[in-house]
């Protein structure tokens, strides 16, 4: 399975989705509505309600800074 970040128009979206090959299973899609403020810089977690497909293993660092950062031996 591979993850694609599809942009532009609605119908763009849409048609890139139709041709695509294989089974398109989920989406996740993000609706600014008339007049709102762009979720971009807000601070709004847009992935909370993602998290429970999330996989977490023990002991690991997931912050920002340890997820950039070359780890021992890469």
């Amino acid at each position: 399975m591979t993850a694609r970040v599809l942009k532009g128009s609605k119908q763009e979206i849409a048609d890139t989705v139709v041709r695509m090959s294989g089974d398109v299973r989920e989406v996740i899609v993000f609706v600014e509505e008339p007049g709102e403020v762009a979720a971009e810089g807000c601070g709004e977690d847009v992935f909370a309600e993602m998290e429970r497909f999330m996989v977490r293993v023990g002991g690991a660092d997931y912050s920002r800074e340890a997820m950039y950062s070359r780890a021992e031996g890469e």
